[in-house]
């Protein structure tokens, strides 16, 4: 595990005591059956602003906390535990790709506000099924974008989208020719088809021709962040039902077998731990970042599968039934494992940065 600070320690656990106590599942299933297309509470969202969880990664000259990518982490991993629905992960995306790419005046536009909760900005990348940045068709002429992005996170909710377009990054805001088509997915948030016609773009100048790749490096860390939250609810979940579940007059935790499989998947979730907390160690430290965050999401993508699916067998049936919380860790964790690089995508990422 990662060594924390004092600092990062009462970060932890101020995430970890608000989302036990203010934001359970059960705020989730409130969500879902409001049918609010955001698919989340704004009300909770202004409250993590307040606590200063939507400005971690923003420089203090503009509004945030400078506090780095393992303390965002640590927050988005217990966000992760209760399944909190909020932008706070792609937000803190398109954040970090205004601080890598904007200039002053973009920086000293769009930050602050993002640092205060005031708007909610989103990743817009993929174009087709799958996850593949090399395959972007989206352009721009004369400050004006047009293509077609699919499968964007929390779209309905944000006012701000950071666009990739054949030359780069460009910022649009929601408006005249920005167009949303609703994608119900699986773990039932917030997806969203975008067409873009005509729309205003800024482009975002700086960073090197690399900035797409370095962004999407954050989103598979962070996105593995809550998947390293979700895969410990899960194993925390599951250990507990089966020191309670009475089965042929036994209790199930005491047939061998089981606790086999229960030893393997807490060696699998160190494995995970070990995995993301590299990642974002390598983002503070800027030491081969590109190469930890896609073994972060890699491994979480092939942990939170296992655990996911090994929860609900333990379960039995009823880990289907909808009394049962377990089922959306395993809708939510399908999403997630497609999003921003699949395990085969990502291992073959792996391969071409060392040179094979």
């Amino acid at each position: 595990m990662a060594v924390l600070n004092e600092e990062q320690d009462m970060l932890r656990d101020m995430a970890r005591e608000w989302t036990t106590n203010e934001n359970p599942v059960t705020e989730w299933r409130k969500v879902r059956a409001s049918g609010d297309p955001k698919a989340y509470d704004e009300g909770v969202y202004a409250t993590m602003a307040e606590m200063g969880w939507t400005g971690i990664i923003i420089p203090e000259d503009h509004g945030g906390s400078d506090f780095g990518w393992l303390s965002a982490g640590l927050v988005i991993e217990e966000l992760g535990k209760t399944l909190t629905a909020s932008p706070l992960v792609a937000s803190t995306i398109a954040a970090s790709a205004i601080i890598l790419g904007g200039s002053e005046e973009q920086k000293a536009k769009w930050l602050p506000r993002l640092a205060s909760g005031e708007i909610v900005g989103t990743l817009a990348v993929d174009e087709a099924a799958r996850h593949d940045p090399a395959q972007i068709g989206a352009s721009v002429a004369d400050g004006k974008l047009t293509g077609t992005k699919r499968f964007v996170h929390e779209a309905h909710g944000a006012n701000l989208f950071v666009v990739a377009a054949k030359d780069g990054l460009y910022l649009v805001e929601k408006g005249d020719g920005v167009t949303l088509t609703d994608r119900k997915l699986t773990d039932q948030r917030s997806h969203a088809d975008i067409a873009f016609d005509g729309a205003a773009a800024d482009r975002l100048g700086e960073g090197g021709d690399d900035l797409l790749d370095k962004v999407l490096d954050r989103a598979r860390v962070l996105t593995a962040c809550e998947m390293l939250g979700m895969a410990q609810h899960v194993f925390d979940t599951t250990l507990d039902y089966l020191k309670q579940r009475v089965q042929f007059n036994q209790v199930l935790a005491t047939f061998q077998a089981l606790q086999h499989r229960m030893a393997d998947l807490f060696a699998d979730l160190a494995l995970m731990r070990s995995a993301v907390e590299g990642g974002l160690q390598a983002l503070d430290a800027g030491f081969r970042p590109a190469q930890a965050a896609t073994m972060a999401k890699a491994e979480a993508n092939r942990v939170l599968k296992l655990i996911s699916n090994e929860g609900i067998q333990l379960h039995g049936g009823i880990g289907m039934t909808d009394e049962y919380d377990v089922g959306f860790y395993l809708k939510r964790a399908r999403v997630l494992e497609a999003s921003f690089g699949s395990t085969s995508f990502l291992k073959d990422r792996y391969a071409t940065l060392g040179g094979y």
